[in-house]
């Protein structure tokens, strides 16, 4: 029986995947940092879903969790990194402080928990880490660089990490979704404290007084999180996986942009070498 270690479970992607591991049958080891707001889905599956409390931004509370999942269940087949939150602000309105903590949740954390789960996949020789990220990561929109920036940088690990372990039969997924109705845009977004008038035209239109995407969303979690499991038990995982039409069609758009801009300077790139 397969069992997966889901982060960020309390609402969202995180609680409609654990779900839908459940009831496939599959055990799933569900977290957040309050316990309480996943405790009804143990008490729905006592046998195969165990609760655990988990700040990925806690070095003492990942290994626990960890080693409670490999105690209750004798490992971790597939780790889950979906805890993180969104900040929007212009890159000159950052706050220090909330970037950091953004970082160490988006980023770091998702780290900390791969390094964690890593022992026992590399002695079962098998296994699967998803890490969720964001179309953000691809289109940088005005407002969410930083966001972007700790999404680009996961895929990045992930990417070499990806190298890493597939020849220890273990598979590295990143999840690019789109807009999906989620709390993400409500509940999970922070945003800068101090706006500076300069941006209203550019990073100032994504700010939540000014956003009016939220509960509108055209992603389905409940399909996203078929699509993942699709994906992760496929023979051959993807490297990375795009979920929605409007994630798709903004993927598209811009690696199209990047290939036109690239071959318009490939005559100024290439001038850089040596003679020869």
């Amino acid at each position: 029986m397969t069992t997966w270690l889901l982060t960020g479970c309390s609402t969202g992607l995180g609680r409609a995947l654990a779900e839908a591991v459940l009831e496939r049958g599959e055990s799933a080891v569900v977290t957040a940092r309050d316990p309480g707001t996943v405790r009804d889905l143990a008490d729905a599956y006592p046998e195969r879903a165990l609760a655990l409390p988990l700040d990925v931004t806690d070095p003492e509370q990942v290994a626990a969790a960890v080693r409670e999942a490999e105690a209750r269940f004798g490992g971790i087949d597939v780790l889950v990194n979906n805890a993180g939150y969104g900040y929007r602000a212009a890159v000159e309105e950052g706050e220090d402080e909330a970037v950091q903590r953004l970082f160490a949740t988006n980023l770091f954390g998702a780290v900390a928990m791969v390094k964690a789960v890593l022992p026992g996949m590399r002695a079962r020789r098998s296994g699967a880490v998803v890490n969720i990220s964001s179309i953000g990561a691809m289109v940088c929109p005005p407002g969410s660089g930083y966001y972007a920036a700790s999404k680009a940088a996961l895929e990045g690990i992930s990417s070499s990490l990806r190298k890493e372990l597939q020849p220890l039969g273990i598979a590295v997924v990143a999840v690019e979704p789109g807009g999906f109705r989620t709390d993400f845009s409500g509940r999970s977004l922070t945003q800068a404290a101090t706006p500076i008038a300069d941006y209203a035209e550019t990073a100032g239109k994504r700010r939540k007084e000014n956003d009016t995407v939220h509960g509108t969303q055209p992603g389905d979690p409940a399909r996203a999180a078929q699509a993942i499991i699709t994906a992760v038990t496929s023979p051959e995982p993807p490297a990375m996986l795009v979920l929605g039409s409007d994630a798709l069609t903004a993927y598209a758009a811009v690696l199209d942009a990047q290939r036109a801009e690239l071959e318009a300077w490939r005559g100024l790139s290439a001038s850089t070498d040596f003679p020869s």
